[in-house]
């Protein structure tokens, strides 16, 4: 079967392929045990596969590595607000990549420094859209920039 993967899905995978090589498990502290998750698994894309630690990986090209971007696409709002509902929040990890192809960085945002005003639901999408009534949301970054904690820097 003949499928093209689209600019975004390949900078995600980039971003989760970094996150799973390049860091630690926080909770356990082993290395080289974070995994990719299967597609579409709601709020989550990596588990320590020794303490089942998860983690959401977002992704984003930017001019400026050593700034956090004030806001970043998240996913299905649904599935997030019961999450939050219930209290559950997911470690956050974000790489960044530069546009000029030259640095990237990564920076996590432990899931307990996080709080629900950071999570900005969007437009649902309109009745003529291909996914009618779908609604995502944004990661309001500027509500916590000063609890993400830098963990790894260096070329693309």
């Amino acid at each position: 079967m003949w499928f093209i993967v689209s600019e975004r899905i390949q900078l995600g995978d980039w971003g989760e392929r970094l996150v799973a090589k390049s860091v630690g498990c926080p909770k356990c502290k082993n290395h080289q045990t974070l995994r990719k998750l299967v597609g579409n698994f709601k709020c989550a894309d990596l588990i320590c596969e020794f303490c089942g630690f998860i983690a959401q990986v977002k992704t984003k090209n930017v001019v400026n590595v050593e700034q956090i971007p004030a806001s970043i696409l998240g996913a299905a709002w649904q599935p997030q607000k019961l999450r939050m509902e219930a209290g559950i929040y997911t470690s956050l990890y974000l790489a960044l990549k530069s546009k000029a192809g030259v640095g990237r960085a990564i920076y996590f945002l432990p899931a307990e420094l996080q709080t629900p005003k950071m999570f900005v639901p969007r437009k649902p999408l309109s009745e003529n859209a291909k996914r009618a009534g779908w609604q995502g949301f944004l990661i309001d970054t500027r509500q916590v920039s000063d609890r993400f904690v830098r963990i790894d820097s260096g070329s693309s």
